[in-house]
């Protein structure tokens, strides 16, 4: 089972190795508290398993939205304790290049991180094969769209700040040329189901080294929250 949660968006997914089983999604406004755990029940019970069936649980750490990795985290928590199940921690910008698996793009994931900052990674995708191309990092818009100008093949912008980084991008004569689009909105946003595939294949490549405990799970915001910004300000 996997949850996403990382944006205003949030979903759950159930696969049996690269089987989707199920997946709800919903995109309305509401928190995740009160979304994500009658989803699971849904999805529990339209797929007729039990949660004692469940052999892992997935969960993307982030980057994203503080309170909904934090949210997301204590849902997966609660539901691997109960279980004494392993636990796999996925990259939310990794999990979104799974909606274009069997393409031959380079999906650049950017989600909204505010204060004209995105947070964003590159990856290359040919067939169902998916190669990292950056770490995941807090950006400025200016230097991410100086890198995606240096990029040779197409490339489908993906996230939450997808449409902010194709606006600046198209009014600029530096990409004139370039391929460069805007992904679908049924494939820009991350997904649970990118969240399970994505922990399948780090347990094919490493084993029971991708698993974790419960326990351990943190997430991994990339900067400081405003709070925290407005705390160190204070301190000096």
């Amino acid at each position: 089972m996997a949850i996403d949660s990382s944006a205003g968006a949030g979903s759950v997914a159930i696969v049996e190795d690269k089987t989707l089983l199920g997946e709800a999604f919903v995109n309305v406004g509401l928190t995740h508290s009160q979304t994500l755990m009658p989803m699971v029940a849904d999805l529990l019970k339209n797929t007729d398993i039990s949660l004692e069936e469940i052999d892992a649980f997935a969960v993307s750490v982030g980057p994203g939205s503080f309170t909904g990795l934090r949210i997301g985290l204590a849902s997966i928590k609660g539901m691997a304790f109960a279980n004494d199940a392993p636990c796999i921690a996925v990259s939310t910008l990794r999990s979104m290049t799974y909606n274009f698996l069997f393409e031959d793009v380079t999906v650049c994931a950017a989600m909204d991180a505010h204060c004209n900052q995105l947070y964003s990674a590159t990856f290359d995708v040919c067939a169902e094969k998916i190669t990292r191309l950056t770490p995941d990092r807090a950006i400025s818009m200016d230097k991410l769209c100086e890198e995606i100008s240096k990029l040779e093949k197409k490339v489908v912008l993906v996230g939450d700040g997808a449409v902010l980084c194709y606006n600046k991008v198209i009014s600029d004569l530096a990409f004139k040329g370039k391929e460069i689009f805007l992904a679908p909105e049924g494939k820009r946003f991350q997904r649970a189901s990118g969240v399970a595939f994505a922990a399948f294949d780090a347990y094919l490549k490493d084993g029971k080294n991708a698993l974790i405990r419960a326990e351990d799970l943190v997430p991994k915001y990339l900067k400081l929250s405003q709070a925290e910004r407005n705390l160190g300000k204070k301190a000096f």
